[in-house]
């Protein structure tokens, strides 16, 4: 793109970072000096997303990847169609030219590697497509062109595709059991810079709910709306320590006002280090949280 660039890398060794670094500081130097300028080249640091390597999640990301150039306002897929598609609203059937300019920019984007994905140039030595082509290939069709039908039809249609939709704005990509373990990992991190709150934010609250019934042996709706309920407060403590959700998140979960969660996760935090068995309450709320 004209201020960043999108990769899809695997990383047997787990050292993208060292090597993103190496890469952006490289090129960024060689690129100042032989146009004689100073500055930053990219628009922002480097960030990445875990993927996970089973099933069909890295040929979504491929997709996404190579449909941005695509996703601009002037061929109607810009920002506000897009999150007019995210909330249900089906977009309008694209006309004949507005598909063939979709079509031109997806062929000829300088910077893509989907020439060489669908067929369309002789792919570079450097470049592995195989192991993308596989992914969403039935056998006995010509990879190159199931991958191209993938992503024209996309522009063709102008339908947003559930996968694509929320990738733009994830943490972490992948299965559910992916998803947990990768943000369990994470969130030992200590002192380096995780976005530890989107991490949080990755364990629903419902989840958080069963494993407070299934402490307490009673139904959420039955003690919910019981003021002072230990089991009750427990939960809006973790949903704020562990789901990373705010005071007025939790409060529509309890129907109460930010303030009354606000002096329910205080009044918690106090006896924690007083009740000793609603610590251990707490600990094997944890504990099942962990299990699920």
């Amino acid at each position: 793109m004209d201020n960043h660039y999108h990769l899809l890398v695997e990383s047997p060794e787990g050292n993208v970072s060292r090597a993103m670094q190496w890469l952006n500081t490289s090129y960024g130097t060689w690129f100042n000096v032989s146009r004689n300028r100073s500055g930053p080249v990219f628009q922002n640091r480097f960030k990445s997303i875990p993927v996970d390597n089973e099933g069909s999640w890295a040929f979504y990301c491929s997709m996404y990847i190579h449909l941005n150039p695509v996703r601009i306002k002037g061929l109607g897929l810009g920002k506000l169609e897009r999150s007019r598609e995210k909330s249900g609203m089906l977009p309008e059937d694209p006309d004949a030219e507005l598909v063939l300019k979709r079509l031109e920019c997806l062929r000829t984007h300088r910077w893509s590697s989907y020439p060489a994905y669908g067929g369309y140039v002789e792919k570079p030595a450097w470049l592995y497509c195989e192991e993308l082509w596989w992914r969403g290939n039935e056998e006995g069709i010509d990879p190159r062109k199931e991958y191209r039908d993938w992503i024209e039809g996309y522009l063709r249609q102008g339908i947003e595709e559930p996968k694509l939709s929320s990738l733009s704005s994830a943490v972490v990509i992948g299965s559910a059991a992916f998803v947990s373990k990768v943000r369990k990992e994470v969130l030992k991190l200590k002192g380096v810079d995780t976005n530890e709150r989107e991490w949080k934010r990755l364990l629903p609250f419902t989840d958080v709910i069963s494993a407070v019934e299934k402490l307490k042996g009673e139904a959420w709706d039955d003690f919910v709306d019981r003021h002072g309920d230990w089991a009750r407060d427990l939960a809006l403590y973790a949903g704020r320590e562990r789901c990373g959700l705010s005071l007025t998140e939790l409060g529509e979960f309890v129907n109460c006002r930010n303030q009354s969660v606000a002096q329910s996760n205080m009044r918690i935090r106090k006896r924690l280090k007083q009740d000793q068995e609603l610590k251990q309450n707490y600990e094997k709320l944890l504990n099942i949280l962990e299990e699920s």
